[in-house]
C-alpha cells in the first residue's frame, strides 16, 4: 500500500488523527505532520496562502524520501490537498477527501473567516472552541476542546486569511484524471450532502456517508471511516516510492 498522507482539519493539528493510527500503521507508512504553525510549529514566512502549506507538504515528502503518496484530507486538510494538486499533482496517487469541498468561499463563509481573523487577532482563541466544537462534533469532546486550546492566535488568524484567499477548484478536479474517494460525515452541519455529491461528481469517486458523525467523522468514527477507506486503499495497486 502506498504510504498516507494525512492532512488535518482547522483549529486542529496531527493529534486528530490519533484514534485512526493504530489501524493505519499496521497497513502502511504514515506521514501525518502538524500543518505549519500547528501544534506549536511555525508558520510559513509569507503571507497567508495555501500554496505556502503545500510548499511545506513536498518538503516534508522529500525529506521522507517519498515521490507519491494517497493523501487524506480533512476540512482544511482537504483544502491543502487541492492546493497540492494544483502545483504538484504527480505526488498524489490517490486521494480521500472528507468534510471539505471545492469551491472557493461565499459571501457567508468570508463574513465568517473575517470574524475569526479579527477575534483571533484581538482576543486570542478563548472563545474558539466554543464556536467550533458544535460545528466539527455530534457531542462534547474534552480532548479536542484542549488541542483548539492549545493553538496560536496568529495561526488560527493566519490560516482563516489563507482560506478566505483559496480559488475555486472545481476546474482543478474536473481536468484531473484523479483516483479518489469522498467520505463524509451524515450529520455535517458546515457541509452538507450536496457538497459531497458535488466532489464525487468532479473526481468520479465513490461517495459514502459516515452515519454518526458531523463535520469530522475520521475523529468521531474512526472505525465507521476505516471501514470504507481500508478496502479502497488495498483495492488499489500500490505506486513506486
Amino acid at each position: 500500500m502506498d504510504p498516507i498522507l494525512l492532512l488535518h482539519p482547522f483549529p486542529l493539528d496531527a493529534r486528530v488523527w490519533d484514534p485512526l493510527r493504530a489501524r493505519l500503521s499496521a497497513e502502511a507508512q504514515l506521514v501525518d505532520p502538524h500543518l505549519p504553525g500547528w501544534g506549536g510549529t511555525a508558520l510559513p514566512d509569507a503571507d497567508p496562502s495555501l500554496d505556502a502549506v503545500a510548499e511545506h507538504v513536498l518538503r516534508v515528502l522529500d525529506g521522507r524520501g517519498l515521490d507519491r503518496v494517497t493523501a487524506v484530507g480533512a476540512a482544511l486538510g482537504g483544502f491543502v490537498l487541492m492546493a497540492l494538486l494544483r502545483r504538484a499533482p504527480e505526488r498524489v496517487a490517490a486521494a480521500v477527501f472528507t468534510g471539505t469541498q471545492a469551491i472557493a468561499d461565499p459571501d457567508r463563509a468570508l463574513a465568517t473567516r473575517a470574524m475569526v481573523i479579527r477575534r483571533a487577532t484581538e482576543e486570542g482563541t478563548g472563545w474558539l472552541a466554543d464556536f467550533m466544537l458544535p460545528q466539527l462534533l455530534t457531542a462534547e469532546d474534552p480532548a479536542l476542546r484542549r488541542v483548539i486550546d492549545e493553538q496560536s492566535p496568529r495561526t488560527v488568524a493566519w490560516y482563516a486569511a489563507a482560506m478566505a484567499a483559496r480559488p475555486d477548484s472545481r476546474p482543478l478536479l474536473r481536468a484531473l484524471d484523479l483516483d479518489a474517494l469522498v467520505v463524509h460525515g451524515a450529520e455535517d452541519p458546515i457541509m452538507g450532502a450536496p457538497v459531497a455529491e458535488e466532489l464525487a461528481e468532479l473526481t468520479g469517486a465513490p461517495l459514502h456517508f459516515v452515519e454518526g458523525a458531523a463535520h469530522l467523522p475520521a475523529y468521531e468514527q474512526p472505525d465507521r471511516f476505516l471501514d470504507v477507506v481500508l478496502p479502497w486503499l488495498r483495492a488499489r495497486p500500490a505506486a513506486a516510492t
